[in-house]
């Protein structure tokens, strides 16, 4: 079994809804198994500068409900460098921390991951991502928010397109994964969800366009995923745009962009990010390391680190489906 005294807590990458909540569930509960806790600014970079913070049950009050994170985030080119990760395990060890809680998606978990195969650190991750796009999950902390956040948007707009007759094209979060595009697709009505894991027949989209709007006489919203096949919303709307059958359609394009990562955490992801969090402490006093604790039909299972970043976690595709017969 590992020594543990100290722990380090850590977000990185994109920020989420909730991973504050996060921190809080791993500070509250490490310090009440009797261990210190330390805080990791800036995550990797802070890491390799010893940006470090003692942390106790004050630090982390009134937290739960705000969006992005305490613990600040940040990119790191110097830590994908061996020398970079030497420098961040020799702070670590410097400041006496035993093990690692990093908060955070694929590339926060590859950092891990080699920061544990090259110096040993004991590290849990716990999966912090609006992109819902990590094995091991059922869903990552901040999903159900951006969801939410972009379903808001997608009714809002709506509104407008009913109001004027208008095809919208709205473009939603997920470079490789469209999570966010087919479920906020479906609870949003969109006639059309268009996603990484399908080729975007452009051909078979304006037909479905033209014969929705013609037939029925009335708006429609198409939701893309910004890792789309032909490149996004903007790049589609240039392809129906060439085609003259387009010419009386007013077509417009909304990017929600950023938007979908901010904002107070749903109830549904501060109640995940808390049993995360409180796992990941769970997980190092049981002698685990190189993990990511996550929710797997209600329960907390874990899963190798290189699994969560390194597997494909694919879409359900009777929801796909779904989308053809609802539209």
């Amino acid at each position: 079994m590992m020594t543990l005294n100290r722990v380090g807590v850590y977000t990185s990458g994109g920020d989420a809804p909730g991973m504050n909540a996060c921190i809080r569930a791993a500070v509250r509960r490490a310090l009440s198994e009797g261990l210190e806790v330390i805080g990791i600014r800036r995550g990797y970079a802070g890491m390799i500068n010893g940006d470090f913070v003692e942390m106790d049950r004050q630090s982390v009050s009134n937290i739960l409900q705000k969006g992005g994170t305490i613990l600040k985030s940040a990119r790191s080119t110097e830590f994908r460098q061996k020398e970079g990760r030497a420098q961040a395990a020799e702070r670590l060890n410097a400041a006496g921390i035993d093990a690692l809680i990093g908060i955070g998606g694929d590339g926060t978990f590859q950092g891990a991951t080699r920061l544990h195969d090259e110096h040993g650190i004991a590290v849990v991750g716990c999966p912090g991502t609006i992109d819902n796009d990590l094995f091991g999950t059922d869903e990552t902390i901040g999903f159900d928010s951006a969801l939410n956040t972009a379903l808001e948007s997608i009714d809002r707009i709506r509104d407008t397109a009913d109001a004027h007759n208008r095809l919208f094209l709205i473009e939603v979060m997920g470079r490789d994964t469209g999570f966010i595009a087919l479920e906020c697709g479906i609870g949003g009505g969109a006639e059309l969800v268009l996603v990484p894991e399908m080729l975007t027949d452009v051909d078979a989209i304006k037909e479905r366009i033209l014969s929705l709007m013609s037939s029925q006489s009335r708006s429609s919203i198409v939701v893309v995923a910004e890792g789309d096949e032909l490149g996004g919303a903007h790049h589609i709307a240039e392809a129906l745009r060439q085609d003259g059958a387009f010419d009386d359609i007013d077509l417009r394009v909304t990017v929600l962009g950023h938007v979908q990562r901010g904002g107070s955490p749903t109830a549904r992801d501060r109640v995940l990010a808390s049993r995360l969090g409180s796992a990941a402490v769970d997980a190092l006093l049981k002698g685990h390391t190189c993990v990511m604790v996550g929710l797997v039909h209600g329960d907390v299972e874990l899963t190798p680190l290189r699994n969560a970043w390194g597997r494909r976690k694919d879409i359900d595709r009777d929801l796909l489906q779904l989308t053809e017969l609802l539209s």
